[in-house]
This record gives structure tokens, sequence and C-alpha cells, in this order.
């Protein structure tokens, strides 16, 4: 499987971080290892002093599909679940100001939780999700699928015209405002509406 990340799909965090604002989605991967096991803590990478978490909204996906057409789109998935794309920011600039790519910041071992996935059918609009990231019981980053510049069937079509999506792999949809620097002995939660989809304590 693989992981599918989107960058810069909510206005607020393009506007935080003063990049611009993009004319298509801007992907990136990150490889099955990247992904954060089970019940275990994220340990602040070495390389890193301002290692940043990014809630995002996931979407897995059923079968195999290319050149998806978007109003075909949501035939790919049926589970729609609630992530973190850990980004190494003082890395990713660097490797920003160099025009070089970014995947040392953002695929490196553990930078990705994923929590858990509900039905797409407990949902009355999938574009209308309320999510939520709480930092040690305050919440810090607060999104609605409703505010995403692509939404997820556009991303899926979008996507599907250069990979191959397979059984199994997962979308990050991208995050909004809100991102910030974790510290050791902090806990983040996420929560879809009110429903909690994680819990991953900083080492």
């Amino acid at each position: 499987m693989k992981i599918i990340c989107v960058g810069r799909n909510y206005t607020d965090h393009i506007a935080e971080l003063d990049n611009v604002r993009p004319e298509h989605p801007i992907l990136f991967l990150k490889p099955d290892t990247a992904i954060l096991l089970k019940k275990q803590p994220f340990f602040i990478p070495e390389f890193s002093n301002d290692v940043h978490h990014e809630v995002e909204i996931l979407v897995k996906i059923n079968k195999i599909g290319k050149h998806i057409d978007r109003k075909f789109a949501h035939k790919y998935y049926d589970e729609i679940g609630l992530g973190i794309d850990f980004t190494a920011r003082d890395l990713q600039m660097e490797l920003k100001s160099k025009g070089l790519p970014w995947e040392k910041a953002k695929s490196f071992d553990g930078a990705a939780v994923v929590g858990n996935f509900l039905p797409k059918s407990a949902f009355e609009n999938i574009d209308a999700i309320d999510f939520s990231l709480k930092k040690n019981d305050e919440i810090v980053q607060k999104g609605n699928t409703g505010l995403m510049l692509w939404k997820i069937d556009a991303l899926i079509e979008y996507i599907s015209k250069y990979f191959t999506l397979k059984i199994g792999d997962i979308i990050f949809t991208g995050t909004p405002s809100g991102v910030a620097k974790v510290n050791p002995n902090d806990v983040l939660k996420g929560y879809i509406e009110e429903k909690e989809m994680f819990s991953v304590k900083i080492k």
C-alpha cells in the first residue's frame, strides 16, 4: 500500500505558512514505513528541532482504479478516517529553500499517524465533516471538509491521473490552520465530530 498526501488544500493553512495557493493539488508520497504503529508513541527524530502536527481526514481506497472520472470516484472508497502528517518543519524549509524534494521532512519513520476509520455511510455529507485535534486536552486545530480547495472526489480524479490507486491505499487530504510544534510528553487526540479516532503520546 502507499500513502498519497495532499498539500495546501485549505486556504487558512496556506496563509499561515505564507505559501502560494496552487493551481492544482500538490501531491507527495509517504512509504508504508512512515506509518506509526498502533498504540506506539511518536519519537521526535534527532534530525529536527521543529516537528509539527498536521491533522487530516483520510480516505481508504477499496478497489483498483486509474484515470477515475470524478462522477465515479465515490465508488472507490467506503471508509473515512483521521490521521496526522508529522512534518519536520525546519528540515522542510531548508529543503524548499534549495528547491529540493520534501520527503526527508515528511516521510520519515513514524511520520504518518493512521487512526481509526468510520464507514462512509455514517456521514450525511462527506463534504461537510467536522474534525479536530486536541493537544493536552486543548483544541489546536479545527477543520471541515467543506473548506477543502479540492474535495475528496476531485482529489481521487486528479491523483488517479498520475498514480494507479490500489486496495488499501490511503489519501491524506490536507490540513487546516493551527499546525504547531510538538514537544515531549504532549498528548495528541484526533476527533471526527465528537468521536475520538486516535491518541498519540509524544516522546
